[in-house]
């Protein structure tokens, strides 16, 4: 009986150690089934080299057909995510510094055409006459069909002081035109301020480089110590395309006392990281007017969305780019590297920014000069508020509280009626800006008007 049950416990022993050695190798059969997949597909890549090293026609580099097979397998992934041989990559490294040779542009693939999204101001494209929105479908007589970002950016560099001619369709012309631009070193100023008096700042942010956060607070610094204080801001974010995300995490952060900044969501939809207000927002007082266009893209939208939905500032203008992917850069062995899309960006309400871009609170659209003369013109139009004696509104009655002259529809066309006649020269730089602004004149009208829009929500 006792051998017996010394057989049974090792009988039962033996089919458990064999069901578990069982199972581990129905595991490592799977595993090593998958492995020979993959095994298999890179043996066929492999045997297409071998066969091009010894039987083409001629001498084969074979550096530039490993970096060719790279790029032709990117390209079934999404247009931001880039392979850089080590010459560009060191470029691209050089760019997010603030100073580089080159054209000055931010360029997308849409649709399947190489378009500019944004010139760099004061940049050699940005002087030559390019422009957002601009579809550049030659560079020096080469087609930029079917290139993808890094190989259009490689044709549109060279040395500096030769010419890159751009063929670019412009919306609303029947031909394409021809704009050479000079390369050129490109130095990005990435805030530019303007007193608009009153207290009151418009402050440009170009793109979201190294220094922009700091630059951004000196300049709003240097505002409240010279003028005594910040009686509201206006941020302009149109066209500008991004850049650093740490950037646009501390720009938001300096105008928040609390909340939510950005998310960000893998693969994996557990792996989420967000970017939290630090509670050390230096500038959490006055009110921000944020403009915003089409060209707004990537960083800028995240700051916009930021402080958009945590209340603090008013968007206007028009619905951004939406461009809301999270790009990791890794350096590789050889200097080359890889800019691989790993996330989408999320607002602090939960919205993805990718493909949908910002919504404005109240859209504007962009008109010109003369457009915005006749936008003032027809503003005077006589309507029942102009009529003396009228009965007043509860808009008009909330405006009243306010020193809103130039906000005024008469106040507006006074004011354009003197400035129109005025030499540039003998602008004040407030007035420059608004003369060939029609949305930023409207959207100082909406900061000045701030606590009467408030009220008027409540």
């Amino acid at each position: 009986m006792q051998s017996l049950k010394r057989y049974w416990k090792t009988y039962v022993l033996g089919f458990a150690l064999l069901l578990t050695l069982f199972v581990m190798a129905e595991s490592g059969f799977q595993v090593k089934a998958f492995a020979q997949d993959r095994y298999a597909e890179l043996q066929n890549f492999s045997k297409v080299l071998n066969l091009i090293q010894q039987y083409y026609v001629q001498e084969t580099d074979t550096k530039k057909l490993v970096y060719g097979a790279i790029k032709g397998m990117l390209r079934e992934l999404d247009p931001h995510t880039n392979f850089m041989p080590p010459e560009m990559f060191k470029d691209f490294e050089t760019e997010t510094s603030g100073e580089f040779g080159g054209l000055g542009i931010e360029i997308a693939i849409q649709n399947g055409i190489l378009t500019i999204i944004s010139p760099i101001e004061d940049a050699p494209a940005w002087q030559a006459g390019i422009k957002p929105g601009d579809k550049v479908i030659a560079v020096n007589g080469t087609s930029t069909k079917g290139l993808s970002l890094v190989e259009a950016s490689q044709l549109m560099r060279g040395k500096r002081g030769t010419k890159a001619v751009l063929r670019v369709v412009r919306e609303g012309e029947e031909k394409p035109r021809e704009i050479a631009v000079t390369r050129g070193s490109v130095k990005i100023r990435s805030v530019k301020y303007t007193d608009l008096g009153e207290g009151f700042a418009y402050i440009r942010v170009t793109s979201f480089i190294e220094n922009t956060s700091k630059d951004l607070k000196n300049t709003i610094e240097k505002h409240i110590k010279d003028k005594g204080q910040l009686a509201g801001l206006m941020l302009d974010l149109r066209k500008n395309p991004g850049g650093l995300l740490d950037q646009a995490i501390k720009v938001s952060d300096m105008f928040l006392k609390d909340g939510t900044i950005v998310s960000t969501i893998g693969r994996d939809k557990k792996d989420k990281e967000v970017a939290v207000a630090t509670r050390k927002g230096q500038f959490t007082q006055f009110p921000i007017v944020i403009l915003v266009n089409e060209y707004t893209a990537s960083a800028s939208e995240i700051v916009s969305g930021a402080l958009q939905d945590n209340k603090r500032a008013l968007i206007v203008g028009q619905r951004t780019f939406g461009k809301g992917s999270v790009q990791s850069v890794i350096k590789l062995g050889d200097g080359s590297g890889l800019k691989l899309t790993v996330a989408r960006y999320y607002t602090p309400s939960g919205v993805s920014i990718q493909a949908e871009g910002i919504h404005p609170d109240i859209e504007i659209e962009e008109v010109d000069a003369d457009a915005f003369q006749k936008a003032l013109i027809k503003s005077a139009t006589t309507r029942e508020g102009d009529i003396a004696g009228h009965l007043k509104g509860d808009r008009e009655r909330a405006a009243e509280k306010l020193d809103v002259k130039k906000g005024s529809e008469e106040g507006a066309l006074a004011w354009w009626k003197d400035v129109g006649s005025k030499k540039d020269e003998k602008l004040s730089p407030r007035d420059k800006l608004f003369r060939a602004d029609y949305q930023a004149y409207q959207a100082f009208s909406y900061l000045k008007a701030w606590d009467t829009m408030k009220a008027l929500t409540r």
